[in-house]
Order: structure tokens, then C-alpha cells, then sequence
């Protein structure tokens, strides 16, 4: 199970990526959730890295928790800093490629980054280094929790999923599902399934990421199954080609025949 995750997990990212490659632009991708992901993996790969590889960390944790060691593995670390990085390349492709004029990090955005990167600060001076620790890992939950918002908002008000990757979401929704059961698996094992909620960024994030995926599921095969952008010029065109293209058997078919 975590070796699967583990194949799994990492190759989410790349769909995104090579859809940006590929088209030269990253309209219909919301800026907002590129913001949330570079700034999530980040506390989530720093909040890994103090698990894993920190004995003084691992013993605070035991001592909270009757003794049990943390269920931070190396799949964990290796998903983390993976995912950062290709999040960090996506980002990047914000600003070389084309976007469009109202494609900006909205203030809710900012808001919640230099809240958050207050909020650090401050426990970093008044706190534990281990309550600061969890607080990254709180911090890339909620990220986890509202990242897909502005997409699931912006596909809604174009009434288009075009550029955003759909096989993402398929590959995502997998990783979710086998991560979620990986913690679950872990827990029972133990013999403590509570230690599930001591990683209570990898069980939340299982979880926001099954739902939101049904979500974008829902939106790409029901809602909004049109292959073309609604704010793309040559796009339109060819759609109202489509449209009048007569076909065989049409209306203005019969009538030439007939004065033929």
C-alpha cells in the first residue's frame, strides 16, 4: 500500500505541468491555488523533515502520546519535497507563460499567507519548537482545505474545465484514497487506531482531496463536458464553425438538391 502511494502520489503533479508545457498558457488555472500549494508543501516537507529525521521532536510526540512513535515515513518525506518542487515549477510557469489580465492572487490569498507567516513567527518565539512543528502541519491542512475553492469557483463561472487537468484529479483522487487507507492501515496495526488523528494533516488531506476530486470529477463529466475555453478567441471560432457546419442529410442539403 505505501509503496503504491508512493508511485502514486508523485506523478499527480505532472499532468499539470506538462499541460502548462504544452499549451504555452495557464488560463483557467487558478492563481490562488497555485499560491496555496507552493506555500502547503512547504510547511508540509518542513513538518515531515522534523519527524522523521528530529529524536528530540519523535520523543516529544511519544511522550503526548503514551509511548507511540509518529507515523511520518519515508514516503511522506520523499511525496513532500517531490510535490514542492514540481508545485514550485508550476508557479513558475505563471509568470512566463500566458494568463489572463485578472489572473492575480486574490487578497484572500495574502491574507492568509502572512496571517499564517505571523502566526509561525510568533510560536517560534513564545512556543515549542514542537507546537510550532504542528503548527505547519495545520497550516498545510488548511491549505488543503481551501486550495481548490478558486478552482472549483473559477471553473463554475467559466462553465469550462479547459486548463485544468483532469487526469490530475484522476491520479489525485487515487493517491487520496490509497493514503487515507495507508494511515488507517498503519494505525490498526499498532493497535492504536487513534494515532491516525496524531497526523492530522495526512488524515485531512485524504479526505479534502477525495472530496474536492469528486467534485472536479463531477464538474468535468456532467456539469461542464464543452472541450473548449470560453475565453479563447480561436477556440469560440472554432466552436461556431462546428456549429455551422451543415451535416449530410441537413436541411440546406435537401434544398440545393432540389434546385439542382
Amino acid at each position: 500500500m505505501g509503496r503504491t502511494y508512493c508511485r502514486v502520489q508523485p506523478v499527480t503533479q505532472y499532468p499539470r505541468f506538462l499541460a502548462g508545457h504544452v499549451s504555452h498558457h495557464v488560463e483557467g488555472l487558478s492563481i490562488d491555488f497555485l499560491v496555496y500549494n507552493v506555500y502547503g508543501f512547504t510547511c508540509y516537507a518542513f513538518f515531515n523533515t522534523a519527524f522523521f529525521f528530529s529524536k528530540r521532536i519523535g520523543d516529544e510526540y511519544a511522550r503526548r502520546n503514551d509511548g507511540h512513535q509518529n507515523l511520518v515515513r519515508f514516503n511522506d518525506l520523499f511525496f513532500s519535497y517531490h510535490a514542492l518542487i514540481l508545485s514550485l515549477v508550476t508557479f513558475a510557469q505563471s509568470f512566463y507563460y500566458k494568463r489572463g489580465p485578472t489572473q492575480n492572487a486574490s487578497l484572500t490569498a495574502r491574507v492568509f499567507f502572512f496571517g499564517t507567516i505571523s502566526g509561525l513567527c510568533l510560536s517560534l518565539v513564545f512556543s515549542s519548537g514542537y507546537n510550532t512543528v504542528y503548527l505547519l502541519s495545520f497550516i498545510k491542512l488548511g491549505c488543503s482545505m481551501i486550495k481548490y475553492v478558486p478552482q472549483a469557483w473559477l471553473n463554475y463561472r467559466r462553465k469550462s474545465t479547459v486548463g485544468w487537468s483532469i487526469h490530475n484529479i484522476i491520479l489525485d483522487l487515487t493517491g487520496g484514497i490509497l493514503s487515507f487507507a495507508q494511515l488507517i492501515i498503519d494505525a490498526a496495526r499498532s493497535g492504536n487506531v487513534a494515532e491516525a488523528l496524531g497526523n492530522p494533516v495526512k488524515f485531512g488531506m485524504g479526505l479534502a482531496s477525495i472530496g474536492f476530486d469528486l467534485v472536479f470529477l463531477t464538474q468535468h463529466y456532467v456539469l461542464y463536458t464543452d472541450r473548449y475555453d470560453p475565453q479563447d478567441l480561436s477556440d469560440i471560432e472554432a466552436q461556431v464553425r462546428y456549429q455551422n457546419t451543415p451535416t449530410y442529410g441537413s436541411t440546406d442539403d435537401s434544398s440545393d438538391n432540389s434546385t439542382f
